[in-house]
């Protein structure tokens, strides 16, 4: 992403580590793609996709929650389906995490930002070598005093601080409607400049409540017996409101953003922070289609996500760049790839590492199989990639430890 797509090219690894690259002869002898598949097919050689949005604790919900016309309406669909999952580490709710962290590395994914409530995927992800920031989760809109919840889910992160430097935690907000003001105080006291993701801008519904008040969103909480008659609204937008509280930053993943203006984007871009897309999910949960060309217009640093799989088919980040790109055939093809790597591990906090075919960095990369009579490699990455079309390249990275 560093530079223009290098013809005929190669990578010398040494270490785990990018020594070199160029095109034309390798340094060794080899012919450039030697050994890289058994076929000897063409491949295009990139970094690991970055997944910067999922739910992973989800993943045992694929295929039972429906496409929703409204966001109220599956959102009351998923937490009827939690209720019947009490236990977040029981076999099949883990099996289900591991199953998915598998898919997604065998659809290229190396680093995943993973949104958790239940704490149940960070010592996954470090047993089978995925790269992660885990945001734990935490919510409560009538909270007078977030303080101890918030010291709650900091020891909680502290009790499972074995998890190597791969795999981080850090606390984070659910959203401006499940979220109360003396929470999200809170959680901005407690980041000390960590890392934070919040669902912004989702659906009519949030910005609705937000200006207005009343409506499905109040109707669900009062449901939920979680409604608080001291709240008003505080009659904004969710950026002007998030930034209330001190969590707009260059540390922030604003994640869906489908509502957001242009005014609100500019907000986005000019604090640094990172605009993380999930169409596919955004489709599928009844809020409409992202604004594409909105986002990359505007100057935000866009990444990509799938969301869980309980709104999405697969894990797989070549599915949502072509979901990108059906919503837009104006945005450059590598702007789009880029959001997939580089965007989205700077966003993670994994830039130094991975993101880029760059010096020093990890040789976390993918092949993947291209025609032969491809005349635009990159826009062909755009075009739906399956997993069968991908495989990691066998360097001297260490492998991952066995779970």
């Amino acid at each position: 992403m560093i530079a223009p797509p290098i013809r005929d090219g190669w990578v010398a690894v040494e270490d785990g580590r990018i020594a070199a690259f160029g095109s034309g002869p390798a340094p060794d002898g080899r012919s450039p793609g030697a050994d890289l598949l058994p076929d000897k097919s063409a491949v295009a050689i990139l970094p690991a996709l970055v997944n910067a949005h999922t739910h992973l604790e989800f993943s045992y919900a694929r295929g039972l929650v429906p496409p929703a016309t409204s966001f109220d309406t599956w959102v009351r669909a998923l937490i009827a389906l939690r209720g019947k999952y009490p236990d977040p580490f029981a076999a099949d709710i883990v099996d289900a995490v591991r199953n998915a962290v598998d898919e997604a590395r065998a659809a290229g994914t190396g680093v995943i930002g993973d949104i958790s409530n239940t704490l149940v995927s960070p010592r996954i992800l470090r047993d089978m070598g995925m790269a992660g920031h885990v945001f734990h989760e935490i919510l409560g809109f009538n909270l007078t005093d977030g303080s101890q919840l918030v010291g709650t889910a900091r020891a909680r992160i502290d009790a499972i601080a074995d998890l190597g430097p791969d795999v981080r935690v850090s606390v984070t907000p659910h959203a401006p409607y499940s979220v109360s003001p003396a929470l999200f105080r809170s959680i901005a006291d407690e980041r000390q400049g960590r890392i934070t993701s919040i669902h912004l801008g989702e659906s009519p519904e949030e910005v609705h409540f937000l200006n207005h008040g009343g409506g499905p969103i109040q109707a669900a909480l009062e449901a939920l017996g979680v409604w608080s008659p001291r709240w008003t609204p505080p009659r904004c937008g969710p950026v002007e409101y998030v930034d209330r509280f001190g969590l707009l930053s260059d540390r922030l993943l604003a994640v869906h953003g489908v509502q957001l203006s242009y005014r609100e984007l500019a907000q986005l871009t000019a604090a640094g922070a990172t605009l993380v897309t999930c169409p596919r999910s955004n489709r599928w949960v009844g809020v409409g289609n992202p604004p594409i060309d909105r986002f990359y217009a505007s100057g935000v640093r866009v990444a990509i996500g799938t969301d869980s799989l309980a709104s999405v088919g697969d894990l797989n980040l070549f599915a949502e760049m072509a979901a990108i790109r059906e919503l837009s055939a104006d945005i450059p093809a590598r702007a789009i790839i880029e959001s997939a790597t580089r965007h989205g591990a700077e966003a993670l906090g994994f830039g130094d590492d991975y993101g880029t075919i760059d010096l020093g960095k990890r040789a976390a990369l993918v092949a993947v199989k291209v025609p032969e009579a491809t005349a635009d490699v990159e826009e062909y990455l755009l075009s739906g990639i399956r997993p069968e079309q991908v495989a990691w390249l066998a360097t001297n990275e260490p492998e991952p430890p066995n779970p």
